[in-house]
Parts: structure tokens; sequence; C-alpha cells
């Protein structure tokens, strides 16, 4: 690699790059690429200046080289000088070449520009004093949401963008609020006085309606909407009032069963460590520790794991013995722990847990019932379950599960538990069916985040500091060996830390 400010060093490179690349493209971040064919360039080395210019049938580029930057298979960065004496980058990328990791990161590298061309526009009299894709592992902050520190005087605003890849926008609070309180311990002298959140179009409904619980006295948040052609406005989260939520009519399904299935279900359900449970579709899911491996609708039995096909009677043998093997595999005390049935799902197996000991959880919630999935929340797999129990008194509480650590996990947990906080505030849980019986308080639910003692991600604790204080969060740490039976190692409150 040649020193960072030696043109005739990165003329090399560059020479060496057209002669062997078969498919060589220029990209400044923030442009389109351009190709570089024969006689759409100029490479020109002149009295100690070198300079290359580009053009197609719509646009022209010419920068000044200085240096090379990096060089590796496929790829070179170059350091150029721009108007005002600045320096920037250009890269030239192998296109029969290129990995997938090299795509992302030009991607990355064209979003980050235009997240600087919008912070000019919506911050004229900041400066831009960082603006980085690159990875922070000891802090968890991710390259693919470019992220800034603006600066004024002794002011300052931590910014951050979501992409529009699906999953960024939901991402994006987490590692904007992580961004944020690492600023504020890293610039000491300067007072971080707010959080700009840069959304697509498309996604800002979900995440401004977390925004709605956080605490404004410890976070001011500013949230803007950007267009597929790079333009962007600023909203007001409060504006953003219905949830796109449905809590459907807590079914009885096993009146409703055909005699013969159910007779089916009950023999099934005989078997031990079989567990029958209503899901808010109106089946009824039978399982072993966790892992469905029969469900009856009002008509057939279907069973599988990975795939299910209808039962005859004549399958309840076969059925039976899936049952029992299952509960071989996945016994806490099963000799092979690497076996992809004992494995799998480790949620569902600590909510089978949780389920069946929810008074040592939390002495104060009822046994009977705990809902799972209600309501049910749009999007896909999420990798975490949700149980919903009320204590004695009558308040609710959401149980947030995880088995693996997982930094999203305040916020996921805060999608669901506003959700429920919905549906309860207009009454509906009661008109329902859900808590027969049971005069529900209209308190705001508790929040129980659940899993592992070494399971919580470091910076739960840093997100749970931004919290609504209304919000009554508690975290609660398993023991290792909970698949024998919850043990409760801790209880947190709040962003409070383990002594």
């Amino acid at each position: 690699m040649s020193a960072p400010n030696d043109p005739a060093g990165a003329h090399g490179a560059i020479v060496r790059f057209l002669e062997r690349g078969r498919a060589p493209t220029l990209l400044e971040p923030g442009e389109d690429e351009f190709l570089l064919r024969p006689g759409s360039y100029t490479l020109e080395w002149r009295n100690g200046r070198l300079t290359i210019q580009v053009w197609d049938e719509r646009r022209n580029l010419a920068r000044r080289i200085v240096g090379l930057a990096g060089e590796r298979s496929g790829q070179l960065e170059l350091t150029v000088e721009r108007f005002g004496k600045r320096q920037g980058s250009i890269y030239l990328l192998d296109g029969a070449r290129r990995r997938p990791d090299t795509e992302r990161r030009g991607a990355r590298l064209v979003f980050r520009e235009q997240f600087r061309r919008s912070l000019s526009r919506q911050f004229p009299d900041w400066k831009i004093a960082e603006l980085s894709t690159e990875a922070n592992l000891e802090e968890s902050l991710s390259p693919a949401h470019p992220r800034a520190l603006l600066s004024r005087g002794a002011t300052g605003i931590a910014a951050l963008a979501a992409t529009s890849e699906p999953g960024s926008a939901a991402a994006s609070l987490t590692f904007a609020l992580i961004w944020m309180d690492y600023l504020r311990r890293r610039e000491r002298r300067l007072g971080i006085e707010s959080l700009a959140v840069f959304l697509p179009e498309r996604e800002a409904r979900p995440a401004c309606h977390r925004l709605r619980f956080l605490n404004p006295q410890a976070v001011r948040l500013q949230v803007f909407v950007y267009t597929e052609e790079g333009y962007e406005e600023r909203l007001e989260p409060r504006d953003y009032g219905n949830l796109d939520t449905r809590l459907e009519s807590c079914s009885t399904i096993r009146s409703a069963i055909a005699p013969q299935i159910a007779a089916w279900a009950e023999r099934l359900g005989r078997i031990p460590h079989v567990e029958a449970l209503n899901r808010a579709d109106g089946t009824l899911s039978l399982r072993v520790r966790g892992l469905e491996f029969a469900r009856a609708t009002r008509s057939e039995l279907l069973f599988g794991l990975e795939s299910k096909a209808a039962a005859r009677e004549s399958n309840l043998e076969e059925i039976e013995q899936l049952a029992r093997e299952l509960a071989r595999l996945r016994a806490p005390s099963a000799a092979d722990r690497e076996n992809p049935l004992y494995r799998s799902r480790p949620e569902a197996w600590l909510e089978s847990e949780v389920r069946a000991h929810v008074e040592q959880i939390d002495a104060s919630l009822v046994p009977e019932p705990v809902y799972g999935q209600v309501p049910a929340i749009a999007g896909g797999e999420r990798g975490v379950l949700d149980l919903l129990a009320a204590d004695r008194s009558g308040r609710l509480a959401v149980l947030e599960l995880k088995a693996s650590e997982d930094i999203h996990l305040p916020l996921q947990a805060l999608d669901y538990w506003m959700r429920v906080s919905w549906h309860l505030e207009r009454g509906e849980f009661g008109e329902r069916g859900y808590f027969p019986g049971v005069a529900l308080s209209r308190e705001w639910p508790r929040l129980l985040l659940i899993a592992p003692s070494l399971a919580f991600h470091p910076k739960t604790e840093v997100l749970l500091r931004y919290f609504a204080p209304a919000i009554d969060v508690e975290r609660i740490g398993l023991g290792v060996e909970w698949r024998q039976g919850p043990s409760v190692m801790f209880r947190i409150p709040g962003a409070q830390r383990p002594l």
C-alpha cells in the first residue's frame, strides 16, 4: 500500500487494477456507479498530479487522486481532493469479482452520503463532527445504520438513519439509543441534547409508536422520514395514535371439536409430558416441552414436525410413538444435548417451563389462565415468545421470554406491551372472553423480561434507562439449567444494575 498522500503509488495501483479487472467500475459514495469501459474515462498523470475523469450519457465526474487508502482483492479505496481542499474517497470495484460483503459495503457508503446530505439540509447551522458506518463491537453499534454526531458550540445532537432494507427500521431505535448513550459518556464537554432518527417513509409508523413510550426527560427525539427520491421531512410521533393491532375473541376450541377428534386429542394428552394448549387461531396445540407434534382443529387432527398431515385412526399409534420419542429426546437429562430435537425452539421450551411454574417466576401471578401470543404481532417470526397473565389484584403482566442473548429484547417487549395496553384501555380483554371471572385493573400492565441470567445483553439496562418511568419493568434471570425447572437467580427492577 502507498502512503496516504502518494499519488504516484496510487497511479501504479490503478493501472494494475484496470489491467486485471474484467468489469471495473468507479463508485463515489452517494452516486451511482460508473462503468469504466474504453472511451468512458481518462487517467492522467502530469507534473505530480493524478486525475481521473469518468462519464456516461448523463453524468461527468472528475477527481484529483492524492493517495491509496486501501487495497484488497477486487477493490481499491482512493483518497481524493474535492472542492475547498476537502478530502474524500472513491472506490474502484471489479464487478466480476464482487462479493456480497463488497456490495453491501458499497450500498452502505452510498446511503451514508445520502444521510450526510439529509443532515446538512435539516441542520444547516450544525457541523457534522462525525459520520460513520463502521462497526463498533464494544458498543454493539451496527455498520448497517449510519450514525452521526452534530455539534454547535457546546451542544450536540446524536443522529442515526435506518435503511430501506427489511428489518432496518425496526432495529434502528435500539441502535440510536445506544449511540446517543455512548456519545453522552464519550463527549464529556459536549451536551448531547437530542436524538435525531431518520426512517424510510413506509416503515415510520411502528417506530413512532415506540417513541411515545420513551421518557421525554431522558431523551428528546426528532423524527424524520425520507422518500425514495432522497427528500425528508420532520414528523410528530404523537400524530401516530392508532396502533395496527387486533384482539381475536378467546375461542373455546375444545367444546367445538368433533367428538372423534376430541377423543384422539384426549388420548394423546394423557401421554407423559404432553401439553394441550389453546391457540389464538382457535386450534388446540399438542406439544412436548414446547415443540408441537400435533394440532386439533374442529374437523381434523394434523400431525408432524416439519410439515403436518391429516391423521386417521390408524395413525394414532405412530403419533403416540412420536410424542414419546420427543419426550425422551427433549428430556432435561437427555444424554445427547446436541440432538436437533433437543436444541429446537428453545424459547418454546422456556415458555413451557414458565407456564408450568408461573408462581415461581412471580408469586403474585395467577397460574391459570395464561395466554400466549395474544394479541399476535404481524411481521413474521420475532424470535421472542410472549405470555399474558394476571396477578391476584387483576393487574395484567406481560412476560417476554428469550432463551439467548438479544440486543433488541427491550424494544421488542415494548411492541407487545403497548398492544396489550391498547386493548386493555378499551376494555377488550373482558369483552372477548379473556380472564373469565377476573376484574381486570385498567392500570398499565407490568412488563417482565425473562431469560437465563447470562443471556441478557449488556445493553439491556442502557435501553431500559430510556423507557417511560410509568412502565413497570423487571428483569428476571433464570439459572443456566432452566430446562430442569426455572430457578430464579435475580430480579432487577427497571434499569438498575445487578449487585
